[in-house]
């Protein structure tokens, strides 16, 4: 078949990645003129990185691996302890904290050159019998049998099918960034998660020296941001116990990104005839699992299994769309609660069993739930 993607992402070059290599014709039609790089890093866990492995993407030599997730209180104490190491035994893949931009290299090492046309906005889709027609903002058109909207938060696709759908404010934002920090934590392959009054903090080598770290803190709408975002940070978060103030004493304002928590219900049907949805133009949800990449991936995943097996395209998006309802849909609901910023007690955090995280993963996933075939 003929597709047209909607989106330069993570999801659009995943999935044009799964489409060509079965024999479809792919194009891509991106808004931003060149390739989005921004963003800092990225976690992949197992799930993802399973799906990652199956379109011949390696990550190997890039970021960094993550064994633990040791929760932690303001003051140092453990909270609670996640073997991420034995999630990676479990299901052959390990978790990592990576870049955007080298995720993005990567899914496009071995692409066609001419796949992407950049600087070309979806401004319409329309249908007609077996036939998706895309209108573009400079009033070109192109026309093909499938249409896939990867085209994000503020997706294009998405409004053309349902409207102007409405997308929910969480309570916290999160400046992050992804810098070169030297402390013993970057050397390690242990992912931390603060939380205490202030709000939260995550921290996760990245590999090549650097880590990719975060601060969540209660946020609004129209809220006006601090002057000096990283000496906020300093004023709320310095007092916490080390790795922060360390971490904070490095870090630079120039490495600095914000952005608010937003959701949308989980829709149990994406798409319309032969256009879908995949990634955040699907299911919008806050990163506190860390799962949005991964759930774009998983998207992939089912996607190509669906299209693989004939027959009439638009049942097949559907089945898509139903296969992965369950499994996003839960990981949407949870990450809508900010489990990051959960204050669960010490004590309380003991009862839990360091391996359950990987029976999450599962509980997540299509791809390591499935059948080997």
């Amino acid at each position: 078949m003929d597709v047209l993607v909607i989106g330069a992402g993570v999801g659009g070059l995943a999935v044009a990645r799964s489409l060509l290599a079965a024999g479809h014709q792919v194009r891509i039609y991106e808004q931003a003129p060149t390739m989005r790089t921004g963003g800092a890093g990225l976690s992949i866990f197992s799930n993802g990185a399973a799906v990652l492995h199956d379109l011949g993407v390696s990550l190997d030599g890039v970021g960094g691996r993550f064994d633990r997730i040791d929760a932690l209180t303001a003051d140092g104490r453990l909270r609670l302890s996640s073997d991420m190491a034995h999630a990676a035994t479990l299901y052959g893949f390990p978790n990592k904290s990576i870049s955007r931009r080298l995720l993005l290299e990567r899914l496009s090492e071995g692409l066609p050159g001419d796949l992407i046309s950049y600087g070309t906005g979806c401004r319409k889709v329309t249908q007609d019998g077996d036939r998706v027609t895309a209108t573009f903002d400079d009033g070109s058109m192109i026309t093909g049998d499938l249409l896939i909207g990867a085209d994000g938060h503020h997706s294009v696709v998405r409004r053309e099918l349902w409207g102007d759908l409405p997308i929910r404010t969480a309570t916290f934002g999160t400046w992050q960034a992804l810098s070169r920090i030297d402390i013993d934590l970057t050397r390690a392959h242990l992912h931390l998660m603060i939380t205490g009054r202030e709000g939260a903090c995550g921290i996760i080598p990245a590999g090549d020296g650097k880590l990719q770290w975060w601060f969540d803190v209660r946020w609004s709408p129209g809220e006006p941001r601090p002057v000096a975002p990283l000496a906020e940070l300093r004023r709320r978060f310095g007092h916490w116990a080390s790795p922060v103030p360390e971490l904070l004493a490095q870090a630079s304002e120039d490495d600095l990104d914000f952005f608010g928590h937003h959701w949308q219900k989980v829709r149990r049907e994406w798409g319309k005839g032969r256009v879908t949805l995949l990634g955040d133009a699907a299911h919008l949800m806050p990163p506190t699992l860390g799962q949005g990449a991964n759930q774009t991936l998983e998207d992939v995943w089912v996607l190509g299994r669906e299209l693989a097996k004939g027959g009439d395209p638009a049942q097949r998006l559907r089945a898509y769309e139903r296969a992965r309802y369950p499994h996003v849909n839960l990981v949407s609901r949870l990450a809508r609660h900010s489990p990051a910023n959960w204050r669960i007690p010490p004590l309380i955090g003991r009862m839990f069993s360091e391996t359950s995280q990987s029976g999450m993963l599962a509980r997540f996933s299509n791809r390591l739930t499935a059948l080997p075939h």
